[in-house]
């Protein structure tokens, strides 16, 4: 087990709507509005009866205390794919503080979160990661949870934003290592590929970047009811 977190409960999806919102069914039968921290399409991974993971805040100030962790898929060999956005940085961060990725461990000594970079400085690069010997390594971290049988696919939908972040990573080149990782959040999945379907120019992008220099990690990762499990990188197909 990579990362641990306190036991999800266990509920079942009625509906998701309006982006940022679903309802529940607990397994006590109780009927809760969660939030939903994914904003995108969640293409593959939002279909009403499934069974879900919700995690509970007992923050007074909050709206809604359930927040929707997780998803399971596959009727055929049950999948739980993890939908909270936030998660992957997490993950990441003590993953990296522990030099627990093999491709990343030891080309570092410090790790610094959300630093600025790119043109006019106005972007924030996940995680800058420096050593006394290495070139600085810049992290940018992306979620990643469609599918299309064994194969992860990102992005399930156009992303400017996605677009901008290979741009600047290519434009770090040749005096800093960029890396792209790719979070496959979902243990079904042994290979990756840009969602050329979703977002053409993403796609060319992500060619353009391997050519260049980037590189390009796709880690696969098993979500469970109590934790995540690291299963290694996914093998690249460019399309």
């Amino acid at each position: 087990m990579i990362y641990q977190y306190p036991i999800r409960k266990q509920g079942t999806l009625i509906q998701r709507y309006k982006r940022f919102l679903a309802d529940i069914e607990l397994a006590s039968g109780e009927v809760v509005t969660a939030h939903c921290p994914n904003t995108g399409p969640m293409t593959g991974v939002c279909r009403p009866g499934s069974p879900v993971l919700v995690s509970y805040s007992d923050n007074p100030k909050r709206k809604h205390p359930y927040t929707w962790e997780a998803i399971q898929v596959n009727d055929t060999v049950p999948t739980w794919v993890g939908i909270n956005t936030s998660l992957p940085n997490r993950v990441i961060k003590y993953a990296l503080e522990n030099h627990l990725l093999p491709e990343l461990a030891h080309r570092y000594q410090t790790i610094r979160p959300e630093v600025r970079y790119g043109k006019d400085n106005k972007s924030r690069v996940d995680f800058l990661l420096t050593g006394e010997e290495e070139a600085p390594i810049y992290l940018e971290v992306k979620n990643v949870t469609w599918a299309t049988e064994k194969q992860a696919l990102f992005p399930d939908t156009v992303t400017k934003r996605g677009q901008k972040h290979l741009q600047e990573l290519i434009a770090l080149l040749p005096t800093a290592q960029p890396v792209m990782l790719y979070f496959i959040n979902r243990g079904d999945c042994t290979s990756f590929a840009p969602g050329k379907s979703a977002d053409v120019e993403y796609a060319q992008l992500f060619q353009e970047a391997m050519e260049k220099g980037v590189t390009i990690l796709p880690y696969r990762f098993e979500m469970t009811p109590n934790g995540i499990k690291f299963l290694g990188q996914a093998t690249v197909n460019r399309n």
